[in-house]
């Protein structure tokens, strides 16, 4: 049987000694960009993995991260997840992810990863409610907390979201250039940051082209599909005709584009659609969906670097990343009817 590698095998590849491997793995001390690289790319080769108890007796820590979510089934939460798992796996620490669909999920599961003893703690949409709070009094003891998909109100954290502003924009502009002027919209829940953002976008893009938000072609979901078609059929018994409408999510976008197919109007001919998030379903849609590619490779492995970079520094400030949605094109969106 093959035997796991050591720190003395990566040491023998990348051609250093083995207190440099121990200080890029542990994130300490001088080390150049390309003896960094070069450490790192043998670690990958080898498929090298820290012993987790002999590191924690040196450094004191247990190298392990707490991930707190409202849903572990919700495709952007867990593919963010998995990413920052597979960051934090690569930087020897592992991660233990709950889910707290509601407030009062938290303490226990908070409380559960507090008696193991976690190093820091990464929280997913932490201001979607009141959950917040229940962080607050670990920040102000010094323990490591990021947000992710929220920015945070003054509290002393590091946080990655995606520039949800700029992705309402985006999904807007590219229904103008294409010469679209009653654009509707389907907005997510009140309650999440990205939501409001979105519309900021959609707003921005349309003041800019010197066209004016109408509130009747606004209309609000709750990310779910039913929701979409419920909020497409509110618009279509309005009076207020329209040519495209930019759902904030794709999920939404399905239930309009069947909302649509019922009132007999084709997608794209008749009215354009646009999501946001490129779910892996969202190709296969009737027509193909034109979206926007919410970044949770780069947001998940931001997520797990930037918290581990806090624990190794505890006097390192705090740093905000925000990440552009990718515009993905397909077959949804075509120019505004004559």
């Amino acid at each position: 049987m093959r035997s796991r590698p050591t720190i003395k095998d990566v040491a023998a590849r990348a051609g250093v000694s083995r207190q440099t491997v121990s200080r890029v793995i542990n994130n300490k001390g001088e080390v150049s960009d390309a003896t960094r690289a070069r450490v790192l790319a043998a670690v990958d080769e080898l498929g090298y993995r820290p012993n987790a108890a002999a590191r924690s007796m040196v450094v004191g820590r247990t190298c392990t991260l707490g991930c707190i979510s409202p849903s572990l089934t919700d495709y952007t939460f867990a593919s963010i997840i998995d990413h920052a798992q597979a960051e934090a796996r690569r930087l020897g620490y592992f991660i233990f992810t709950g889910s707290a669909p509601n407030v009062a999920d938290v303490k226990p599961l908070l409380e559960e990863m507090l008696h193991r003893q976690v190093d820091g703690l990464i929280v997913l949409n932490p201001r979607a409610d009141e959950r917040y709070r229940h962080f607050q009094p670990l920040i102000e003891k010094g323990m490591a907390v990021l947000y992710l998909n929220n920015t945070p109100h003054g509290e002393p954290v590091s946080s990655v979201h995606c520039d949800d502003l700029d992705g309402g924009y985006q999904a807007t502009r590219y229904l103008i250039e294409r010469g679209h002027t009653a654009i509707a919209t389907i907005l997510g829940p009140d309650n999440e940051e990205c939501t409001s953002d979105r519309l900021d976008g959609y707003r921005r893009a349309l003041s800019e082209a010197g066209l004016t938000a109408n509130p009747s072609l606004t209309e609000r979901g709750d990310w779910s599909a039913t929701s979409g078609y419920q909020a497409t059929q509110r618009l279509l018994s309005a009076d207020q005709p329209f040519s495209a409408i930019f759902a904030q999510n794709d999920r939404m976008a399905v239930g309009a584009i069947r909302a649509l197919r019922k009132a007999d109007l084709c997608v794209p001919d008749d009215v354009s659609i646009i999501g946001f998030d490129d779910i892996p379903l969202a190709s296969y849609f009737d027509p193909p969906l034109t979206t926007l590619r919410q970044p949770t490779v780069e947001s998940g492995a931001q997520a797990a670097r930037l918290l581990v970079e806090t624990i190794q520094n505890p006097g390192r400030p705090p740093e905000q990343i925000s990440i552009k949605a990718r515009l993905v094109e397909r077959a949804s969106c075509a120019p505004a009817p004559s």
